[in-house]
């Protein structure tokens, strides 16, 4: 199934501190979740945004709507799940 990423504002906002390199990292990592949500995703369990993303050091927060995936976060991996 081929899913459309979408950014909420405070998931831009934090791209936009992230060092470059490491936000094209992250970058990439989005756009391969269009294609059946591959690479490092988990469902975590009594948290919302429902998935994670892993890309590095950082994590993407984001939950699925039918053929959407919206991000709501993206954080280093110490603080995201605060």
């Amino acid at each position: 199934m081929k899913y459309q990423v979408e950014l909420k504002p405070t998931a831009v906002k934090d791209l936009k501190s992230i060092a470059p390199n490491e936000a094209s990292k992250v970058i990439t990592r989005l756009e391969a979740l269009q294609d059946d949500m591959k690479g490092d995703v988990k469902r975590l369990t009594n948290f919302f945004p429902e998935y994670r993303m892993r890309a590095g050091n950082y994590r993407a927060l984001f939950e699925v709507e039918d053929d959407r995936i919206i991000v709501y976060r993206i954080k280093h991996r110490k603080d995201v799940y605060r």
